[in-house]
């Protein structure tokens, strides 16, 4: 019989995250033990027909370790295998955050973003480690908006009711030019209700559909000659009560002509730039008849209420006949702006 061991011996800069395995050809494993510097015993699992074996919890970081096996061969002859083996040494070590977060509820168009804190070369090998599968199963793709920055999302909006699954399993694995995975990431995530609102400039009036159906239409107001709104798809990216909205959050100072520093009931972002639908009780007598806002979507306190009673973080708001310029890709979660042949190519590389 033969046996193998896999990394084999004196193997240095050994992946944590790679697969460590035993293999018997011709035979049967009868005993393996994998331990590690102070003699302590790895967990492992054998295969039920006792030919492999593989690691079963981690591997440290700069360690060695050492694999002994044997096995008894169809003949009846015994063999045994060692093997001493180094795990790497990271130059760095990339942790991850993710949006949305385990456990959340979200709108049909939430997309799944990853943060690394460090640039990824070997953008391929990140994500083979981020695995995302969904109840119904759905088509999409990654994209990099920067060498740190990846987002996955379906080619349509997620069906209501859609299960969730992410794993990140990025501990030991090897993003190129010494970057190696931290700490893994989990989440399970829920989609509610699929809330589309479609905010009109010409016509100063949201539409609100839920599954489907118009739902209610809102008086609006959008932004002003000299501030009129992005169009194009928003995705809600967080909700808010008792808020004070703030031009100095994107750079335009509170106390100069154009800044503002206004507290509302109700307010939904809608991107980085300072655009939300929030209440706004000043401008009831203009909505559904002007646009008189710097760029926000603003309605009644009652209608903005009733906008986030039914709604989560990932709804979409669709925003057209503004007179604005396209909203930007980068701009929050903008992701639903590129096109998907162009998004199926990528991104940043």
């Amino acid at each position: 019989m033969k046996l193998s061991i896999s990394p084999g011996n004196k193997a240095v800069d050994v992946p944590p995250g790679d697969p460590i395995t035993v293999a018997a050809v011709g035979g049967k494993l009868t005993r393996v033990v994998l331990t590690n510097e102070a003699g302590e015993q790895v967990k492992g699992q054998l295969s039920p027909d006792a030919t492999t074996w593989q690691v079963a919890e981690p591997l440290g970081y700069d360690k060695t370790y050492t694999a002994k096996a044997t096995g008894e061969g169809t003949d009846g002859k015994p063999a045994s295998l060692t093997s001493t083996f180094t795990t790497v040494q990271p130059r760095l070590r990339a942790d991850l955050s993710m949006n949305p977060l385990d456990g959340q509820k979200v709108g049909v168009g939430q997309p799944l973003a990853f943060y690394f804190d460090v640039d990824i070369t070997d953008k391929a090998a990140a994500q083979r480690a981020i695995q995302i599968t969904s109840t119904p199963a759905v088509e999409g793709a990654f994209y990099w908006f920067s060498d740190s920055e990846v987002h996955w999302r379906p080619k349509q909006y997620w069906p209501a009711g859609t299960k969730i699954s992410i794993k990140a399993s990025i501990y030991g694995k090897n993003f190129g030019e010494g970057v190696f995975g931290n700490d893994d990431r989990v989440a399970g995530v829920t989609v509610g209700d699929a809330v589309v609102a479609v905010a009109d400039g010409g016509t100063h009036q949201m539409i609100v559909k839920v599954n489907g159906k118009v739902a209610r239409t809102i008086p609006i107001a959008m932004g002003k000659p000299g501030h009129e709104t992005p169009f194009g798809t928003y995705v809600v990216m967080s909700e808010h009560t008792d808020y004070t909205m703030d031009s100095g959050t994107y750079g335009v100072p509170a106390d100069s002509p154009l800044g503002y520093r206004t507290h509302v009931d109700v307010a939904s972002r809608m991107s980085n730039s300072g655009i939300f639908y929030h209440s706004a009780p000043w401008s009831v007598g203009d909505q559904g008849h002007r646009n008189v806002s710097h760029g926000c979507i603003n309605m009644s306190t009652e209608n903005a209420a009733w906008m986030q009673s039914i709604s989560n973080k990932g709804d979409v708001v669709v925003v057209q006949h503004s007179g604005g310029p396209r909203l930007e890709s980068w701009d929050g979660l903008g992701d639903w702006q590129i096109p998907w042949p162009e998004w199926t190519k990528g991104g940043h590389r």
